[in-house]
């Protein structure tokens, strides 16, 4: 019992694993989309799009070929 009271006190001494492990999911910063989320920008793809677009991301332009 001893044991567990020092533990609870100071956690990062024993750090207990989680029952359930669940993955935190990357989600875009502006609207909370949690698909297609650019990990370079932290935005999902609409987000992206129209920040783009409107010339809010420097160095993006849109392709044209």
């Amino acid at each position: 019992m001893a044991k567990l009271e020092k533990h609870r006190k100071d956690p990062k001494k024993h750090p207990m694993t989680p029952r359930e492990k669940i993955r935190i999911r990357l989600r875009c910063k502006l609207c909370g989309r949690p698909r297609a989320v650019y990990r370079k920008f932290g935005v999902c793809r609409i987000c992206f799009r129209n920040m783009a677009s409107d010339g809010l991301i420097p160095g993006v332009t849109k392709a044209s070929w």
